[in-house]
């Protein structure tokens, strides 16, 4: 990943050398999971909604399922962006919706009525997969009040602070030694210990 990385930065940057451990949680590796997942069954919906509409047993209902599709891109966007928490609640939202269409393909007079439970089913599952990943997400994102972050183990230096000092000693020196536009080394100014 860092040969792609290094791929797109100007000649200036710092090029990476390796990837640190990642600061997602599972929580937001699964949160990241269902957005993703999202905007592949809208696509499907989008683009197939005869097919599933012909799967389900509910012919005349393609536009309402891609009424969903889109819902579920719009849904999936948003938990794949900083503010998950209105995606993942978005996404229950459409789960409730979904349930309660996929119930009325369930009748009796429906042949393809297995398909339909077979997809409850599964949307049964991923809703309780939504139910998990909001209540996770909430639980790791929410600040408690009175409760500040401690930094005080960062220094903002990614050598660390003596490797800092030593790399700007050593500009300024290589600064005091080279040569000014008349050819003379720069004098240093008075006062200076070196």
């Amino acid at each position: 990943m860092s040969f792609l990385s290094n791929m797109t930065r100007s000649d200036g940057d710092p090029k990476v050398l390796q990837s640190g451990p990642s600061s997602l949680s599972s929580s937001d590796r699964l949160a990241r999971n269902l957005g993703w997942f999202s905007i592949g069954l809208g696509l499907a919906e989008l683009f197939a909604a005869s097919k599933i509409t012909s799967a389900l047993g509910m012919h005349g209902k393609e536009n309402l399922v891609r009424a969903f599709g889109v819902r579920e891109i719009t849904s999936g966007f948003m938990t794949l962006s900083v503010d998950k928490q209105a995606g993942l609640t978005s996404r229950i939202a459409g789960d409730a919706l979904d349930v309660a269409t996929l119930a009325t393909a369930m009748r009796p007079d429906n042949p393809k009525r297995g398909n339909a439970a077979l997809a409850f089913a599964m949307v049964a599952g991923i809703t309780l997969l939504d139910i998990i990943a909001t209540g996770a997400s909430t639980v790791r994102h929410t600040r408690h009040r009175g409760k500040s972050r401690s930094y005080g183990d960062r220094s903002g230096f990614p050598k660390g602070v003596e490797a800092s000092r030593g790399a700007a000693r050593k500009q300024l020196a290589d600064l005091r030694s080279t040569p000014n536009e008349t050819g003379a080394k720069s004098r240093k100014p008075a006062g200076t210990g070196d």
